[in-house]
């Protein structure tokens, strides 16, 4: 029985170590970027290593592989798992979070709900993810393999304004949660707790003890992850906002305090305004690391990872040019040794739907129906029209929107759709979407298909779009695009022949959602109900640099 069970654990680790092998290889081979790569190629790296929307970082190395898990909202799948075996080069390998619950809540667009900044861990054999949503509570999540499957979700505390948590498993067994509080929901804020949890870290056990008051020197202290490194119980904590704020660190040598403070990282002369949140790694070599997000609008809160050392027990993170123990951040660095040398890979962004699954890159607005979308036999992707009812008077609150983060300042998307709808009103497009969004569009009228084009302002406002019409196309396909450069401004255009294209509409200037960057993606929307909607079929879908 012992040689068996031996047996299956080889097997499981073999078969994880096989897909994550097969998964590097196909990513190194066709799926780098062509608009942000932080690999320089002469052994050193640019910042950010992710130029996209990965806000509050988390980052666990097993062995000789690093997983992150970042922040998801309302967006669905949620708790993205990226991978990568250097810290600069990353990719997606997943979801832990599929459906969202409460289902039934999430079935509607809940912007800025959702997964707050979660933890990821490694303990006994099993990955765990403590995730917060400041409406239900915190809630636990795991898997023996990283790709899943993973556990229904359990609430470890019911309550609102529950945010941030982060476990650790001590040296006499004990196990401990410490998390932050929202004031939106909690009405108090910037202070830091820690609870005790039972033997399985699935329940907490007591109300805590207020282990950090940041009124005073940190305010809006939040986001705290927690470690143990020698006598020392540590709590890494970003204060300050996310646009201008500064990396925190507590320790102490008692778990409940009291806990010493010291700013290790601000933005001092660098462009790298607010940098904080996110998580300390150490390669195999012994190189400690420090991930975090710079917050750019609408682009999102983007990720950098920033070299660290240890000086007299106390984290050092950037480069500290004065020796006063604070660092700030690195444009470019030399890599991390990490024992080898590994292909360059980037998170997925084209996809040309020629697979049984969509891309990894891919999110709803909202918790999915299975009818919205399917992969086909003749590698497109088929959206079926969406009924839009009259209380979605914009798509902000769209739930259908498949879309991505935005991979770099300067880009251009190019998809072709081919469009066959049945009714009135139904309508297939590309958008670009955030508190402010516009989209280009093939729109059904009584005699045929029309270029169509919306822009709306304060669409979080409830404000009512601006629709431009255009000339009739005749034929099913179209081609659109949308060139975004510097300070987000973007740019939509069409073509019938995927060679010519004509400029249409107005230009967009970004704008970010609530708390996520902008996002670029297609949708199928119908205005009346039916037995059997029309459909867009994408073909595929390229981000490539802006042609001049």
């Amino acid at each position: 029985m012992h040689g068996s069970r031996i047996n299956k654990n080889f097997l499981k680790n073999f078969t994880t170590i096989i897909l994550l092998l097969f998964t590097s290889l196909l990513h190194a081979q066709s799926n780098i970027s062509k608009v942000w790569v932080a690999d320089k190629g002469d052994g050193t790296y640019k910042n950010p290593v992710i130029h996209a929307d990965y806000s509050d970082p988390d980052v666990l190395r097993v062995g000789d592989d690093y997983y992150m898990i970042s922040s998801s909202f309302n967006h669905v799948p949620g708790l993205p798992i990226l991978h990568s075996n250097d810290l600069v080069s990353w990719s997606i390998i997943g979801h832990a979070l599929l459906r969202q619950p409460p289902f039934e809540h999430f079935s509607k667009v809940q912007h800025g709900g959702g997964v707050w900044a979660p933890s990821l861990r490694f303990h006994s054999g099993e990955f765990y993810i403590y995730y917060p949503d400041p409406d239900f509570g915190i809630y636990l999540t795991k898997a023996k393999n990283i790709l899943g499957p993973w556990s229904e979700p359990v609430l470890v505390e019911k309550g609102r304004g529950l945010i941030d948590p982060c476990p650790l498993w001590d040296d006499d067994g004990k196990v401990y949660l410490v998390h932050a509080f929202a004031g939106s929901r909690a009405g108090i804020k910037s202070i830091i707790v820690v609870k005790q949890m039972n033997a399985t870290g699935t329940k907490t056990i007591d109300e805590g003890v207020l282990v950090y008051d940041g009124h005073d020197s940190d305010p809006t202290i939040e986001g705290p992850k927690f470690y143990k490194r020698k006598d020392y119980y540590y709590i890494f904590a970003p204060a300050g906002g996310v646009s201008t704020g500064w990396q925190t660190i507590l320790r102490s040598k008692n778990i409940y305090g009291p806990y010493e403070r010291k700013v290790v990282m601000d933005q001092g002369s660098t462009a790298i305004n607010g940098p904080h949140q996110g998580a300390w790694v150490q390669t195999q070599t012994g190189e400690d690391w420090f991930l975090h997000f710079q917050d750019k609008e609408a682009y999102g809160r983007v990720v950098h990872l920033q070299p660290m050392k240890w000086i007299n027990d106390w984290p050092v993170i950037g480069m500290d040019k004065d020796g006063d123990g604070k660092g700030e951040p690195v444009l470019v660095y030399k890599k991390p040794n990490v024992g080898k040398t590994y292909p360059i890979r980037t998170p997925q962004e084209s996809d040309e739907y020629n697979t049984a699954k969509i891309g990894l890159q891919w999110q709803w607005q909202a918790n999915p129906q299975g009818t919205w979308a399917f992969p086909t036999s003749s590698g497109t992707l088929r959206m079926f029209s969406v009924y839009q009812p009259d209380s979605i008077n914009n798509l902000w609150n769209l739930p259908n929107i498949l879309a991505q983060k935005l991979p770099a300042e300067e880009f251009m998307v190019t998809t072709k759709l081919s469009f066959k709808p049945k009714l009135d009103g139904e309508r297939a497009g590309l958008i670009i979407v955030g508190a402010d969004y516009a989209f280009i569009s093939l729109v059904k009228k009584t005699d045929g298909n029309y270029i169509s084009f919306s822009i709306c302002k304060n669409a979080d406002k409830g404000n009512e779009p601006t629709v431009l019409d255009g000339e009739k196309i005749n034929s099913a396909d179209i081609y659109f695009r949308v060139k975004v450069s510097k300070s987000a401004l973007c740019e939509f255009s069409y073509s019938e022949d995927g060679k010519t294209y004509k400029p249409f509409g107005e230009k967009l200037t970004a704008k970010p959602g609530r708390w996520v960057g902008a996002k670029v993606g297609l949708f199928c929307t119908r205005t009346v109900k039916t037995n059997n909607s029309g459909f867009a079929d994408a073909d595929w879908f390229r981000i490539e640099p802006i042609q001049k």
